[in-house]
């Protein structure tokens, strides 16, 4: 019989509804019933993409001896921590304070109060490996639980002290300068672990970096930097070359397992793709490389074909598994190439994307088995092959097509289909910012869409916003993050389409914010509401992980609305919330990337560029002038637009055409130069405008 789970809609805690153990979703009933039947709760924490929760779901979760262990002595909680941040967060800081490390499947034992007392992460079911086994650490915690309950609620008690100083560690009010040493500091910090040979940062497995490239792409700006810019520069080329890169339908993979981005962990998440869609995209605008550009493109086609939600906000997550097996969809062996294609286009398709009879993935368990990837320059395949480079990139194209349509029909990996407000947003961001580059209305269309359904399907009538939402329900109230990323983008969707609608909603969810997230006593910001659900500790999120800060977003959405409308309450807070994490600047300065390019907007010198025109037509053409470039510093208002906003009548206010010309007002501090009258004009005037540096 299906367990508790069964009525959620979270596919991860639906995968679990027909294990033996009596799972409880979290709630009151879960440890109502521990404090009635006086035993311990057993919280496990994970994702539906997270390949060794599957893991530990098969070998323990399914296991009938392990099962009745749980069901008899503990009652178990199962979470979504995609769902619920706010949880994962807290008992995280509980296992890294514990072990020294964590991840997940995430394994939390709590008392009934919620206090957290041992945990880990995946346990074998029998030990092995050097790991305890899942059995032994269930009774050892049992004998704990029966014999020695001072003492395990004593430590309870003092982890539960140590996790509220935890939870706001690196927050509080800063005295010190906020200049640009601050932000251009960081290049040495990222150059010493950069990996001049393969790209990237630090050592196997390698992560995406896509706030550090981003800052560093401003560093070069502000000090031109060569060294910076080639940072970025050959990570996003190698990132792009290999396997982390879905060669064939575009998207990029969750981390690479190896120094050279070929064998990845194969899931697919929203928040990678649309940081580093927004990577690309300015890396395009700094060099004008047009590999950038398109790889970006590819990348967003891929997310609006296969991780767009019919409501129209964007999916979580694609499994790393298919069959069972981590990347079994997207690997090949020659004889499924040959199967497809004409020989010699399957020789020129092998010749190019590495594909060998021995194989580059998993050779002593799967002898054969290819993940496609470029390690050559496709001209010098070329050129090996005796083809000419125009005809080889044609074939190699229409090669590519063929394999795709051929891998669509295999089983493929798990879907999550959930859409949770804080990464639409950076999605959001990301299509808004490319349509801008690239001159894409379909992209923006998109962007229109998910920002609608967002604003209306996930908010409650009294503005605030609810942070999940799958098949027609949405739920939990929303987090700091939520108001953020989406407030950030709703900005980036005004410097798109110039609809003032979106001004307004960002200026309503950053009111929010300042209402009820942020911290009276020091500036900074909860992750949570005020009025939200109680527990052990209310954290604020100020390092980035895999997604930027909740902390570092707000900073940049306050940043960017305070220099578009001159609001004083956005600007005030945007300052003080930059000081609160002042000291994290100097002290973890590559662990807050997020909020130094907040400060780097700050800091500008920013300009408010405004562009008047007697047309639709004539305004377009000025913004493709100005978006042609990489332009930091600099906030973007137009008229005509669609509406008016209160927000934006200081910047908005006396600028018009100039004899039935465009004209382009610059600004600073909402002091303006005289208008840059005509398109040839400001297309002059701008390449002369002065570098930063």
């Amino acid at each position: 019989m299906p367990n508790r789970l069964a009525k959620e809609t979270s596919p991860y805690l639906l995968q679990h509804q027909n294990n033996p153990v009596d799972w409880y979703p979290w709630g009151d009933e879960a440890f109502a019933a521990a404090k009635k039947l006086d035993r311990p709760v057993f919280l496990s924490v994970g994702y539906s993409a997270c390949h060794w929760c599957h893991v530990m779901e098969h070998e323990s979760f399914e296991n009938a001896e392990i099962a009745k262990t749980l069901n008899d002595h503990f009652i178990s909680v199962k979470v979504d921590r995609e769902e619920r941040p706010d949880i994962d967060q807290i008992y995280m800081n509980a296992v890294q304070s514990l072990t020294g490390r964590g991840g997940w499947p995430m394994s939390v034992f709590l008392t009934p109060d919620k206090q957290p007392f041992y945990g880990g992460t995946y346990w074998p079911p029998k030990a092995a490996r050097g790991m305890p086994g899942f059995d032994a650490v269930l009774f050892a915690v049992l004998d704990a639980w029966k014999n020695r309950r001072e003492a395990l609620f004593d430590q309870a008690k003092q982890l539960t002290d140590h996790l509220k100083v935890v939870g706001s560690a690196g927050t509080g009010e800063a005295d010190g300068e906020l200049d640009v040493n601050l932000v251009t500091v960081v290049e040495a910090a990222l150059a010493k672990n950069f990996d001049s040979r393969e790209g990237g940062f630090g050592a196997a497995p390698k992560f995406p970096h896509p706030m550090d490239m981003r800052l560093l792409l401003r560093i070069a700006k502000r000090t031109g930097s060569a060294k910076a810019l080639e940072m970025v520069t050959f990570t996003l080329e190698k990132m792009s070359a290999g396997g982390i890169y879905d060669q064939l339908a575009g998207g990029f993979h969750r981390y690479s397992v190896d120094a050279r981005w070929l064998v990845p962990h194969f899931e697919k998440m929203l928040y990678d793709n649309a940081l580093l869609v927004s990577a690309l995209v300015e890396t395009y605008q700094s060099t004008g490389r047009a590999e950038f550009s398109a790889t970006a493109r590819h990348t967003l086609d891929f997310i609006l074909k296969s991780m767009t939600d019919e409501a129209g906000g964007f999916h979580s997550t694609l499994d790393a598994d298919s069959e069972g097996e981590e990347g079994k969809y997207y690997v090949w062996t020659v004889a499924e190439v040959e199967k497809v294609l004409e020989p010699d286009d399957a020789k020129i398709f092998a010749a190019a994307y590495d594909i060998t009879p021995r194989g580059n993935f998993e050779i002593e368990e799967h002898p054969g088995r290819n993940i496609p990837n470029l390690p050559r320059k496709l001209a010098d395949v070329a050129k090996s092959l005796g083809v000419e480079v125009g005809d080889f990139l044609s074939r190699l194209a229409a090669a590519r097509a063929k394999l795709l349509e051929v891998r669509s029909r295999r089983i493929p990996p798990g879907l999550d289909d959930k859409v949770l407000v804080s990464w639409n947003g950076l999605m959001i961001d990301a299509l808004a910012t490319v349509a801008g580059a690239l001159g894409e209305q379909r992209y923006l269309a998109a962007a229109q869409q998910a920002a609608d359904f967002l604003l209306t399907t996930l908010r409650r009538p009294d503005g605030r916003l609810l942070h999940a939402y799958r098949h027609g329900q949405a739920k939990f109230d929303g987090y700091l993050d939520d108001y953020a990323c989406l407030a950030n983008a709703l900005v980036s969707l005004y410097e798109a389409d110039f609809n003032a609608r979106w001004i307004d909603e960002a200026g309503k969810l950053c009111d929010i914010i300042l209402a009820q997230f942020i911290d009276q006593a020091t500036g900074g910001f909860f992750y949570t509401a005020d009025d939200h659900e109680e527990l052990i500790a209310r954290n604020k999120d100020v390092y980035d992980n895999a997604t930027p800060s909740g902390t570092g977003m707000t900073l940049m959405a306050l940043v960017r609305l305070a220099k578009l409308t001159g609001e004083e309450r956005y600007a005030a807070a945007a300052e003080r919330g930059l000081r609160s994490v002042g000291e994290l600047f100097e002290r973890a300065p590559t662990g807050v990337g997020q909020s130094l390019l907040a400060l780097d907007l700050w800091l500008g010198p920013t300009q408010e560029m405004v562009v008047a025109a007697p047309d639709f037509a004539s305004r377009d053409e000025v913004l493709r002038v100005l978006r042609r470039q990489f332009r930091p510093h600099q906030v973007v208002a137009a008229v005509p637009s669609t509406g008016e906003s209160p927000l934006l009548k200081a910047l908005l206010q006396g600028k018009r055409p100039v004899d039935g010309k465009p004209a382009l007002y610059v600004c600073e501090n909402f002091t303006c130069r005289a208008p840059i009258v005509g398109v040839d004009a400001i297309t002059a005037e701008l390449t002369k405008l002065p570098s930063l540096k």
